[in-house]
Parts: structure tokens; sequence; C-alpha cells
């Protein structure tokens, strides 16, 4: 007789834990309580999902700032090469691209859920559409799922319903209570991969795209991160990939204060840029200062960068001093945003924190505390930076959590 699996939330993590689970022969129920499986796996990466990170695992667990070791087993058994082979297989031909970011050829995200459906139809998942309340448990082993229409009795259990990211999607936050019900300990739920809010900045350059800028992350006065890309100032900060990735690092607000520095013109180096601004001033020399940045910068941004700079901006161009272009040179590489803080975890990503992952078997997913009690994905305590990596971590750990709970062992 077939062993009686429960998986708890239709996700990517969910979904790979039940097609997992079928694969291994459990008869599996799957509980999501959204009219679409993969809901959230279908606006992921501006709706073209980027599903992985073409890489080895020592780069995926380096791009896991929180409890990337307790990962290793499940990215062991279950590599990025292993998930393109996957999906490949389920007629989903993929690419990479730049940062070796893989995503379907078609771009389009509903390709992918729409292959995980189609293997869980043919593995004959049950698909129920209802959200669970209660784990249920006796003498410390999992007994079945209290669902808001009917209960579930189960051998096993995938506690896979996400975070607290993007509630509209159905990550609510009701996995971490069951969890704790179960006698878990959960650490504290933050955004991670969110936007920012800034002290006024953005407000005055609000819909500025700046595109191959550098940016540095100041924590205090320490230098804790660095890259260069795309940013986007907006009402309320900043947002853009540049943004999302830096605010993974910034875990302490708080406790200290975050600034950051935005490179404008990363392609040349101070003397050259120098050069550059000498050239612009002789040909704009009878004009303002403020009408002689036109062609080294977007409209927008010209009043910030001369309030920074200190300069007159009704001084003649002809007029600027070795001393001001330097002073000008400086804010144009290091252009400064003090941050007040992150947006609410509701508009981050992914969300940082979660189920204690040393209450976890880092091999099966089992929970130490409730026997047949399993975790995939974002409920537990470990999130990636941008580029794929958190994507891997749900179908690396969806894949052991299925695995290991339909084993009759």
């Amino acid at each position: 007789m077939s062993k009686e699996v429960v998986v708890i939330g239709g996700g990517a993590a969910g979904m790979m834990a039940a097609i997992s689970a079928a694969e291994g022969g459990a008869s599996v129920t799957l509980l999501e309580p959204n009219e679409r499986l993969g809901k959230k796996l279908n606006i992921t990466g501006k709706g073209r999902c980027n599903l992985t990170n073409n890489t080895g695992i020592q780069e995926l667990m380096a791009n896991i700032p929180r409890n990337g070791k307790f990962l290793y087993s499940a990215f062991s058994r279950f590599n990025a090469q292993d998930t393109m082979a996957f999906f490949e297989d389920l007629g989903v031909p993929l690419k990479t691209e730049r940062g070796n970011r893989v995503f379907p050829v078609s771009d389009r995200a509903f390709d992918v859920s729409a292959a995980l459906e189609r293997r869980l139809k043919k593995l004959r998942v049950r698909l129920v559409r209802d959200r669970a309340k209660t784990l249920e448990v006796a003498e410390g082993r999992i007994q079945g799922v209290l669902g808001e229409r009917e209960r579930y009795m189960a051998e096993a259990v995938v506690l896979a319903a996400g975070g607290v990211s993007y509630p509209a999607t159905g990550s609510t936050g009701e996995g971490h209570r069951m969890a704790r019900e179960a006698g878990h300990t959960v650490t504290p739920l933050r955004g991670s991969l969110v936007p920012l809010r800034d002290f006024g900045v953005g407000k005055t350059l609000q819909g500025l795209s700046l595109r191959n800028v550098g940016l540095t992350v100041f924590e205090e006065s320490r230098k804790i991160y660095a890259d260069f890309g795309e940013l986007l100032f907006t009402h309320f900060g900043l947002s853009g990939p540049l943004i999302l990735s830096a605010s993974a690092h910034m875990r302490r607000f708080g406790e200290r204060a975050y600034r950051l520095e935005i490179d404008l013109k990363p392609a040349l180096e101070e003397r050259v840029l120098d050069k550059r601004l000498l050239a612009d001033f002789k040909k704009y020399s009878n004009q303002d200062f403020c009408n002689a940045l036109d062609d080294l910068l977007p409209k927008k941004i010209i009043p910030a960068v001369i309030r920074i700079s200190g300069i007159d901006p009704h001084q003649k161009a002809h007029d600027i001093t070795r001393e001001q272009r330097h002073s000008l040179g400086k804010v144009l590489k290091h252009f400064p945003v003090v941050i007040a803080g992150p947006c609410p975890v509701t508009d981050a990503i992914v969300t940082s924190g979660g189920v204690e992952v040393r209450e976890v078997n880092p091999t099966t997913l089992e929970s130490k505390i409730v026997k047949g009690l399993y975790f995939a994905g974002e409920i537990l305590d470990a999130d990636a930076y941008t580029g794929g990596f958190n994507l891997q971590i749900a179908w690396s750990t969806g894949r052991a959590a299925g695995i290991s709970a339909a084993d009759k062992g």
C-alpha cells in the first residue's frame, strides 16, 4: 500500500516536493488555496522566471548569505544542472544569460508552472483547493492536516507554504504559525531582495532609471557590498536589480546606519572624467554651469549633482576652478544616498528568516521535533541573492523533502 503524503503549498518548492514524492511511489495530496498553482513563480524574473543559476555547488552556497552550509546536502542531491535537465525533460527549453541566469527560451514563467502542473497530473497527484489550518500531531509524530474544508490523514507532511513576502500570492505566514504550533522555532521574519527607503533624494528623482552604474554599500563606515548594473529612483527611495541585491547584505537596520554611493560614470577613471569635464566646460564656456552638464548626465539628476557639489548653478562654465571641477568629479563617482530603511516585507521578493534550520535534518529535510514532518522552500531560514539562487533552494529542498517523505524506511 502506497504511503499517504500531504504537501502544503503549491508554489515552486511544494510542486517539486509533490512530484518527487509521487515519483517515489507515494499517494500525494497537494493543498493549495489559490486558483492557480505557482502564483508567485509566475511573476518571478518580471514574468520570465529566472529558475536557477548555471553554476556549481560552491558558487550556489557563496550566494546564500545565511545558512548556506545547511543546504549543501540538498544541493549535492539536486544541483543547478539537475534542475535544468529536469525542466528540459518536461519540455521547457532553457537558455543561460548574463551572470549564468537561466530562463526558459520562451521568456514565459507560465511555461515553467504549466510543465510542473502537467507532471503533477501525469503522476496523479490529488490537487485540492483548500487552505491548511493545523498540523495534527500525536506522540511526536505527524498524523495529518486539518484544512478549512476537510481533514487529510497523512503519514508524512511537507510544509512548503512560503514566507511572508508578496502575500497576495498566498505567502501569508500561515506556514510559520503551523511550524511554531508544532514546536519549532521561527527566526525573525523580514524582507530580503527588497526596495529601500531613503531620506528624500528618491522623491526628487522619481522615475529616473540609471543603467550601467556602480553601487557601493556602507554599513557605518565599512564597505560591505559593491556591484554594477541598473537601479531606479522611486517616490519612496530606490529599487531595481542593483538595489534588490544590495538589500540582502543590509541585515542590521535599527542597529546600524547604511548609506550608498553611486558611481554615475564607472567607465571613466577620475583623470579621464576630469578631461571630459574640461572638454564639456570648453564647449559650453559661455553658459551657466547648470546648463553645461547636459551631455554628461540625465537632465533629471543634474540639479541634485549641482546641489551636492556646492557649485553655484549660475556660475559660468569657463569660470569653474580646478578645485570645483574635482569636487564635481567626486560627486559623479560617489553620489551619496542615505538609507532610512527597507520597504515592508510584503514588498520583498523573498523572506529572510523562518524555521530554525538547526531543528531540521539537512539531508532529509525532516523535522527533528516531529516525526514525518518535512520542510521545503522559503519557509526555512535560508535565502539567497538574486540570480536564480532562491528558486534553486526551492527545487533542491523540495526534491529532498519529497523523496524523503515518500520513503517507507
